[in-house]
């Protein structure tokens, strides 16, 4: 699966200024790790956040996301979102906040 430069691009701005990001090929696609741990990745038609199960439930009444499931399976806590929300400001950043405020809170890897 192969993901686009323009979707990669708009996360890498969103978290231009949060310390501890780093960027990693997986999947097929790029990850954006906040210290070590998974955040937010881009992939082909798309983007997905890990919100964690806690946040899921207020994250998915967010237009625009959807359960994960890459191979067929939801996966927990992990989130799709489509393009148009991707290049929303406004819901972009409401599920990055719950994204940040569950990973965040994991510890350093």
């Amino acid at each position: 699966m192969a993901y686009d430069e323009g979707q990669a691009q708009i996360l890498r701005d969103a978290l231009a200024e949060t310390d501890g990001i780093i960027e990693k090929k997986m999947f097929g696609g790029l990850c954006f790790m906040l210290n070590g741990n998974m955040l937010c990745g881009a992939h082909k038609g798309g983007a997905m956040f890990r919100v964690g199960k806690a946040n899921e439930a207020e994250a998915l009444a967010v237009e625009g996301v959807s359960p994960l499931a890459f191979t067929g399976k939801k996966m927990g806590g992990m989130l799709e979102v489509d393009e148009a929300l991707l290049v929303d400001d406004l819901r972009r950043g409401q599920v990055m906040a719950l994204a940040m405020d569950f990973v965040a809170a994991l510890p350093a890897k």
